[in-house]
């Protein structure tokens, strides 16, 4: 008889308690929070590794000098809405091939003196 007074007690609880929707409720927001932070530096990212692709495969690219390159990012980012990265950022370099590389970095706020950074690369190479 007293098992099936604990089986039928446990059978009536069914839910979720107040302490319980308060974590819940706080894991949620704090996804939330992290992801607000940390879309919009992918989306920009995103933005530069494209712009990077499109310069890569100009097709004078190759000959292009050092300031026509800064030139074409500098109106790129402009429409592109990117503010990380400017053409002062660029390595410039020759192997066997001319090759072009943004390398930075974002730091995002979270709270107080908690940041995000986020490093990020993009390169002309194929």
């Amino acid at each position: 008889m007293m098992k099936s007074l604990n089986i039928k007690s446990l059978s009536n609880q069914r839910g979720m308690s107040f302490v319980g929707l308060v974590v819940m409720g706080a894991i949620v927001f704090t996804i939330i929070i992290l992801a607000v932070k940390m879309v919009p530096a992918y989306i920009e990212y995103a933005s530069v590794k494209k712009l990077m692709y499109k310069i890569g495969h100009e097709p004078n690219f190759a000959t292009m000098t050092n300031e026509e390159i800064a030139k074409e990012f500098d109106a790129g980012a402009n429409v592109s809405y990117i503010g990380s990265v400017k053409s002062s950022d660029l390595t410039i370099y020759e192997t066997d091939q001319k090759v072009v590389v943004a390398e930075y970095q974002v730091v995002k706020p979270l709270l107080a003196n908690i940041s995000l950074m986020f490093k990020f690369k993009a390169t002309t190479e194929h």
